[in-house]
């Protein structure tokens, strides 16, 4: 295992307690999914060099689909990427008519990330970045002071390269109005006008609702709106590369609310929605962006009310009927998250102890045989072939951890005994699956 900081340590343990995936250290819990990391970083490979791609990674609740995401972004982000991962929800949706796929676009840009900016809603210390870039540039090329490009100098200049660097964006779609939006950020900047810097970002972020207000403020006579926030998401990912980063990652997770959207028309307009986007990604149209989606095999694969339903995906994703082989084909536009090995488990727990005990300043022992005992009191419970995930496994083990941290008298034999006495019942069903809640409207 490599060397772990306590920082990520005490990230890992509290994310893991809360029941969330930790947004550091994930390599340090990274087992049994070799071959996907390796897809992962050629992808990133390519994607960097200007191709793009779309991929669905595939399984049952608790079976790893956003430990899978977090993996993605973090790797994403030591490439130098621009990430932003969200959830999917009823009110943010891919076709929608009534500003829900704006909402969607908004999420995604509030949501990105870099390498040094983890903390979210950093879209204009981005372009701030940028512009700060291009006065170094037009500084060195001319040999003009850097304090007078701040003070407002050779405007036109700094606005022309702006501008001629988006002008060379492949994805035509909103560029030009997104150019207008950061040169009215650059006069805000050198103008000391926070409010104008202000409106500039929320055009970028999707946040003007209509050309009228946008025409008023920037005198931009287009938004970013349900239609067309695809190619503003086009455009971002070719800016974040003119501006220096390898590329824009965006990951969908719970995909499983478009798969409970009870209207079918609804379902089928987004199924189009993403078809046309699967299309962009995979045939090149899309540049320097790479597209992630978590969803439950039924989101994907059911053929009544899932994206199998609609037709075209269909032939796109293929079928289900591999779900049960060991083989792994990472080529795959939709991957099925394969269950870890009985040897994976134990050395995600080993690996798992040393972190809790670095987090923890303690000295917590399992030998090898401790840890089997406590793999085998979960696995032979009754239903733990269906319903027991990873999740639930390391829940369990950090509850016993805990309870010998803090009844230190009382022997791990002890605690293993009485845990799996009260765990003789079956298995149940995640609860956080919730296929059999009522469906969206």
């Amino acid at each position: 295992m490599a060397k772990i900081n306590p920082k990520q340590a005490q990230v890992i343990i509290k994310s893991l307690e809360a029941g969330i995936v930790p947004n550091m250290g994930i390599e340090h819990l990274l087992v049994g999914r070799r071959a996907e990391v390796e897809e992962i970083i050629e992808v990133l490979d390519e994607v960097s060099k200007g191709g793009s791609d779309l991929r669905f990674w595939v399984g049952d609740f608790g079976s790893g689909k956003s430990f899978m995401l977090a993996t993605i972004e973090q790797l994403a982000l030591s490439k130098n990427f621009v990430t932003s991962t969200i959830d999917l929800a009823p009110q943010r949706r891919f076709y929608a008519t009534d500003k829900k796929a704006q909402a969607l676009y908004r999420e995604i840009a509030d949501n990105i990330k870099t390498k040094t900016k983890r903390s979210g809603n950093v879209l204009g210390e981005i372009v701030e970045e940028w512009i700060m870039k291009i006065f170094t540039e037009l500084s060195s090329e001319n040999l003009w002071e850097m304090k007078d490009l701040i003070k407002g100098e050779y405007k036109k200049d700094v606005e022309e390269k702006i501008l001629d660097a988006i002008d060379a964006f492949d994805s035509v779609g909103l560029s030009y109005e997104m150019g207008q939006a950061i040169v009215k950020y650059y006069e805000g900047l050198v103008g000391n006008d926070r409010d104008l810097k202000t409106k500039a970002i929320r055009w970028l972020r999707g946040d003007i609702s209509t050309k009228t207000e946008a025409k008023r403020e920037l005198g931009i006579g287009e938004i970013i709106n349900d239609d067309n926030y695809f190619e503003a998401i086009k455009n971002l990912s070719e800016l974040f590369h003119s501006i220096g980063f390898s590329g824009f990652v965006i990951n969908f997770d719970e995909a499983v609310n478009l798969y409970k959207l009870a209207q079918s028309v609804t379902r089928e307009r987004n199924y189009e929605r993403i078809l046309n986007i699967y299309n962009e990604a995979k045939s090149g149209k899309a540049k320097n962006l790479f597209i992630n989606f978590g969803a439950t095999r039924a989101t994907v694969f059911d053929e009544s009310r899932g994206m199998s339903s609609y037709g075209a995906l269909a032939g796109r994703l293929g079928s289900i009927d591999d779900k049960d082989l060991k083989l792994i084909n990472t080529k795959k536009t939709a991957l099925i998250l394969k269950p870890l090995t009985e040897e994976e488990i134990f050395t995600l727990l080993e690996n798992l102890l040393n972190i809790y005990n670095i987090n923890y300043k303690e000295e917590i022992h399992m030998d090898k045989e401790t840890i089997i005992r406590y793999m085998e009191g979960q696995l032979n419970r009754p239903g733990a072939k269906e319903f027991l995930t990873p999740r639930a496994v390391i829940k369990d083990f950090l509850e016993i951890l805990d309870l010998k941290r803090q009844n230190p008298d009382i022997s791990i034999d002890q605690i293993l005994a009485s845990k799996f006495q009260n765990l003789s019942s079956p298995v149940e069903k995640d609860p956080q699956d919730h296929d059999d809640d009522i469906f969206i409207l």
